[in-house]
């Protein structure tokens, strides 16, 4: 009886560890996606996924349409399959692509002009929405039910993606056609920064009255466009028009959710650094200063031949390359800084603008007007003129910044 029990005692003894094990394991399990991701802050529940992964949202809008859709390479779905690709197969009727700046596969310089052709994969035709045609003209709209809009915006202001939005969505009010985003994360959605553009210095690179820096995501964009009644008036009523928008939006997604574009969102931002660093750099389009368009580090160094080789112990080249014909500076020595390896910034940075500033050989040729388009405000280059430090620049972004998030809070879709 006594080996009886001790054999029953060791077999319940075995038993309830293995019980044990298999609890642990589900709990394991199920806490995998409670997991703090690098911001600190926990994931939700469930995987996250795109507006476009976000399939059962949207398709049975697209059934029995006939559809056009405005996306180039970044509209991707899992496994790097394309949204064109995946909505023929799923027997959508694509009618038309509408290509933003950089053309459909995303290949041509910034503000290079993009023609209208024919998707070779497809055989759809591809209509430019760059150059003299920003705006769908209403025959190129002609035979479409409900337009697409799947584009991966980077949360800048002067970023054109969303200027095409703005004129697409007028495009489509004007014409009474439904417009579908489809939202993607926005890539710096934790920064709101910048002086606040005005209305006298509105262009393609700068449309709405926003910071460098909105923080928010595409679809939630589309959204303020539409309630904040930017779209252009009637011509028959005197009134903004409303665009028909709805937003298939991500799954599982927060502003401060660590993101890493699967896809260059174009030819010049080929990596989260250089994604991050976009909106403190690309200041420097409006000056002598390179930026790094005709090297392999776009958007993470910048230099020029008019900076002291003493002062800046870094040096580069540029030179055509793809995504730059003709890069600024092409086959001169430029002297600068490479900050390829700096830690990830969390505002818009002015200390690289004000150090060029300060050091170039010519003051009075540094800037070029195109500059003033970039900060949407006179402003900006006054101060840097008049000597002013970064802090009392940041100073006199203060208000609008305020105004601003008052007004983004009522279009938030994300924590």
């Amino acid at each position: 009886m006594k080996i009886e029990f001790k054999n029953t005692f060791l077999f319940i003894s075995i038993l309830l560890i293995l019980v044990g094990c298999s609890t642990t394991k589900n709990n394991i399990s199920s806490n995998i996606n409670k997991t703090p991701h690098p911001s600190g802050t926990p994931l939700k529940e469930g995987k996250f996924k795109t507006g476009a992964e976000n399939i059962e949202s949207y398709l049975p809008m697209l059934k029995d349409k006939r559809v056009g859709i405005v996306t180039n390479q970044t509209g991707i779905l899992s496994k790097e399959k394309h949204l064109v690709d995946f909505l023929m197969e799923q027997n959508i009727n694509l009618q038309k692509i509408y290509a933003p700046e950089h053309g459909f596969r995303g290949t041509a310089d910034a503000g290079e002009l993009i023609v209208d052709g024919k998707d070779t994969k497809t055989n759809l035709p591809i209509i430019s929405l760059y150059g003299n045609n920003k705006k769908p003209k209403p025959e190129q709209l002609d035979g479409i039910d409900i337009l697409v809009f799947d584009l991966q915006d980077v949360g800048a202001r002067f970023y054109t993606y969303i200027s095409s939005l703005h004129y697409v969505m007028e495009a489509c009010a004007e014409n009474n056609i439904p417009l579908l985003v489809l939202d993607r994360p926005n890539p710096n959605g934790t920064i709101i920064d910048g002086p606040i553009l005005e209305k006298e210095h509105k262009s393609f690179v700068g449309m709405h009255e926003i910071p460098v820096l909105h923080g928010m995501t595409i679809g939630e964009y589309a959204k303020m466009i539409n309630g904040e009644k930017w779209l252009n008036p009637s011509t028959s009523s005197g009134q903004a028009l409303q665009c028909d928008l709805k937003v298939a939006p991500c799954l599982n997604y927060a502003h401060d959710m660590k993101y890493s574009l699967p896809v260059k969102p174009s030819p010049n931002l080929p990596n989260d650094q250089s994604i991050n660093l976009y909106a403190s750099l690309c200041f420097f389009e409006g000056t002598n200063v390179s930026l790094g368009r005709g090297t392999e580090k776009q958007f993470q160094i910048y230099g020029s031949p008019f900076l002291p080789e003493s002062e800046f112990d870094f040096s580069f080249t540029p030179k055509p390359n793809f995504g730059a014909k003709d890069p600024v500076h092409n086959g001169k020595i430029c002297f600068g800084e490479d900050l390829t390896e700096i830690r990830k910034v969390n505002r818009l940075e002015l200390k690289w603008l004000l150090k060029a500033y300060e050091n170039t050989s010519d003051k009075t040729v540094f800037f070029n007007d195109f500059f003033t388009k970039l900060a949407g405000t006179k402003k900006l280059r006054e101060q840097i003129e008049a000597g002013m430090t970064e802090k009392e620049i940041r100073k006199t972004w203060k208000e609008g910044l305020e105004q601003f998030n008052e007004v983004r809070k009522k279009y938030l879709i994300y924590e």
